[in-house]
């Protein structure tokens, strides 16, 4: 899927540094800020324990798991709405992606500056917040023009986008995103289209020192209570702690998060959270050659999941034959599962569900 999220916050937050260990990008990271200043693209795994329940029973060459895009962008500052800092490149990359990881600064260094000199969480969020608003608000008045100009003629599609432009202003001019919004699903569709920067999914990553890992410091719980207020989700983890971890083999990295009192890293947590932001679910096709993990949109139907596989498979698509990983395990194999009658044969109206295992029938 050719779906992104965009990682951003103020300048030394921690975000190359959680960059590095997502995707070893080697993306820059200082102790000054812009030292990201072209967005750094990298492929994210999205860790799944389900790949090792079907490879318990399916004997492969190898697993493939499902991954996400990421995007590092540079750091925002205020009056970037206005041009500051490095503000019209920072709005141009953030608005090419389909989700926001906000990575706010929870933790105390006086050895790592802050740009506005103190750490307050709620600060930097509104700062951001405001800022895309800002920019937000100057596309959406000019949305509004255009469809007002358009609806003069009695044109209806035109009327219906003129009411939800005046709708999205009038959110953004009483300060608040408008993914906060009361949208009916006909409004949603014209809201996509609009763009805005606001509407777009929202994760915050609350970035601590080793002693957050354990439990919520004051920060954390300052960035959940306005997480819940605002549409927003929340992953804590330590970007230094989790950059150590990278460098680690499997054995290594295990006793490590032991040591921390942790029973997965952090990057696990935020790529499947990622993940599910955007939208996006997992079948799987299980053979000899591999296991592999394949991402499709949520509702999608069998014939767009086979065309993820290969545009050919969608075209010619005949029939799915569909099984569950719980059956899998119950029942040891696929020979068993067709015994049973466990294994069905689906349509081109069977909307996949996340976690079936498939085999896909078609014309070539």
């Amino acid at each position: 899927m050719a779906l992104q999220a965009g990682i951003v916050g103020l300048p030394n937050v921690g975000k190359s540094t959680l960059f590095n260990a997502l995707t070893a990008a080697g993306a820059e990271a200082a102790n000054y800020p812009f030292c990201t200043i072209e967005p750094n693209v990298g492929i994210v795994p999205v860790p799944d324990a389900r790949l090792a329940l079907i490879q318990s029973k399916i004997k492969t060459q190898k697993v493939i798991p499902a991954a996400v895009e990421i995007v590092d962008i540079a750091g925002l500052v205020r009056g970037a709405s206005k041009g500051e800092g490095l503000g019209n490149q920072f709005l141009g990359h953030i608005r090419s992606v389909d989700a926001v990881i906000q990575v706010v600064r929870c933790f105390d260094d006086p050895d790592v500056t802050h740009v506005d000199g103190t750490i307050d969480p709620a600060r930097d969020i509104e700062t951001i917040g405001i800022e895309l608003i800002f920019a937000d608000l100057d596309s959406a008045e000019r949305r509004l023009d255009k469809y007002r100009k358009q609806s003069k003629g009695g044109d209806k599609e035109a009327s219906f986008h003129r009411d939800v432009a005046e709708k999205i202003v009038a959110c953004l001019t009483a300060n608040q995103a408008v993914r906060t919004g009361a949208w009916t699903d006909e409004e949603l569709e014209s809201v996509r289209q609009s763009q805005m920067i606001t509407g777009r999914p929202m994760l915050f990553v609350c970035n601590v020192d080793e002693a957050g890992l354990r439990a919520d410091n004051h920060y954390v719980k300052t960035v959940r209570r306005i997480a819940a207020e605002t549409a927003a989700e929340v992953v804590v983890l330590c970007a230094k702690v989790e950059a150590e971890i990278a460098e680690l083999d499997e054995a290594d990295r295990l006793a490590f998060l032991a040591d921390l009192g942790v029973d997965e890293s952090g990057l696990a947590r935020l790529a499947r959270a990622t993940y599910h932001m955007l939208g996006l679910q997992t079948y799987f096709t299980a053979g000899e050659k591999e296991i592999r993990a394949w991402t499709i949109r949520a509702g999608a139907k069998a014939p767009e999941a086979a065309g993820v596989i290969h545009t050919d498979f969608e075209k010619g698509f005949i029939k799915a034959e569909v099984y569950s990983i719980p059956d899998l395990v119950a029942l040891g194999s696929e020979a068993a599962l067709k015994q049973v009658g466990k294994l069905r044969i689906e349509g081109r109206e069977y909307t996949v569900q996340d976690g079936d295992i498939m085999h896909f029938r078609f014309n070539v």
